[in-house]
C-alpha cells in the first residue's frame, strides 16, 4: 500500500500559485449575524392558537353593565381623593411613617379569593389542574391540584407541567394600572403550610421599556411539609432576575415602588397542596 506523496512548496512559489488560481476561487459572502431586536413580540406558548379577532370585537357592548361600571369607577375616584387628603395610601402621615409591616393578603372570605387568579398547563393543552378554595375555618386558603409533566400533542410543546396562583393587577378608578410599594420593607413574609416539596416565589414589577414586561424576580421556596404551619421570611435582595424562565446575568434588585402582582408557581409530578393564612 503506498501513500500519495505530499509536495511541500516554498512559500513565494505557493503564494504566487493562490494569485494565479484567484479567479477559479468561488466568491464568499460575509456572513451577517442578526441583532436581537429590542421591540419583541408577544410572547405565544407552544401549542397556543394564535389570537384572530381584531380589538374592537372582544369589546363587550352591554347599556346596563356600562352604568355599572361608570358608577363602580366614580366611586373609586371619589375614595382616591379622600385618601389623599388623609395621607399616604389613605393613612395618617405619622402612622405612614411609623409602619414596621403590613398585610397585602389574607384569606378572610370569599370575596379575598377573587385577589388570585389560577391557572395551569390545561390552557394549551396540558394534564394538569389546580384549584383555590377557602379552608375549613373560612381563615385560610388552600390550592390543590393535579401536576403532569406530559406534554400536548400538538407537535410543539416539549416540556410542560405547572400550575400557579397569581394575584391580580390592583387597578385604580377607570381602570388604571396602580402599583405596590414596598420601598419602606425590606423582606417579604409568608405564612404557610406546604407538601414538601420546593415551590417558587415570583415578584412582578412594572417596568419602563416593553422588552422588559417579561422579567420576573424569583426566589425557590423549600416545604418542610406536615401539619404544622411555616413563617418564612424572605429579603427582597436574595430574589434573582430572570426572563421568560431563563436566569439573567446581569442581575438588578427588586423595583419595590411599582411591584405589580406575586405569583406562586409549582413544576412537578402527583398532587400537590398548599394552604396558605
Amino acid at each position: 500500500m503506498s501513500l500519495p506523496r505530499i509536495t511541500h512548496l516554498p512559500s513565494g512559489r505557493l503564494l504566487s500559485t493562490i494569485l494565479h488560481h484567484q479567479p477559479l476561487l468561488p466568491s464568499i459572502i460575509p456572513l451577517t449575524v442578526p441583532k436581537r431586536a429590542v421591540i419583541q413580540g408577544e410572547y405565544r406558548r407552544p401549542g397556543q392558537p394564535k389570537k384572530t379577532k381584531f380589538a374592537w370585537q372582544k369589546i363587550n357592548f352591554n347599556f346596563s353593565k356600562g352604568l355599572e361600571g361608570i358608577k363602580k369607577h366614580f366611586t373609586l375616584l371619589k375614595k382616591e381623593f379622600t385618601d389623599r387628603w388623609v395621607g399616604p395610601e389613605g393613612k395618617p402621615i405619622v402612622e405612614h411613617m411609623l409602619e414596621q409591616n403590613r398585610v397585602v393578603w389574607e384569606f378572610r372570605g370569599p370575596e379575598s379569593l377573587r385577589e388570585w387568579t389560577v391557572s395551569s398547563d390545561r390552557e394549551i393543552g396540558g394534564h394538569s389542574e389546580a384549584y383555590l378554595k377557602l379552608g375549613r375555618n373560612n381563615n385560610t386558603c388552600f390550592l390543590y391540584g393535579t401536576l403532569s409533566s406530559t406534554p400536548p400533542r400538538d407537535g410543539e410543546t416539549r416540556y410542560s407541567g405547572y400550575c400557579t396562583m397569581r394575584s391580580k393587577q390592583p387597578l385604580a378608578s377607570f381602570d388604571r394600572k396602580k402599583h405596590h410599594d414596598w420601598s419602606s420593607f425590606n423582606t417579604l413574609q409568608l405564612r404557610v403550610r406546604g407538601d414538601g416539596r420546593p415551590w417558587m416565589i415570583n415578584v412582578s414589577a412594572e417596568t419602563y421599556f416593553s422588552h422588559q414586561k417579561d422579567d420576573i424576580y424569583c426566589y425557590f421556596l423549600y416545604t418542610r411539609g406536615g401539619p404544622y404551619w411555616q413563617d418564612v421570611k424572605i429579603p427582597f435582595s436574595k430574589f434573582f432576575l430572570t426572563h421568560r424562565g431563563r436566569v439573567q446575568d446581569d442581575q438588578h434588585p427588586v423595583w419595590l415602588d411599582k411591584v405589580v402582582q406575586r405569583k406562586i408557581p409549582s413544576q412537578s409530578d402527583d398532587k400537590t397542596d398548599v394552604s396558605l393564612p
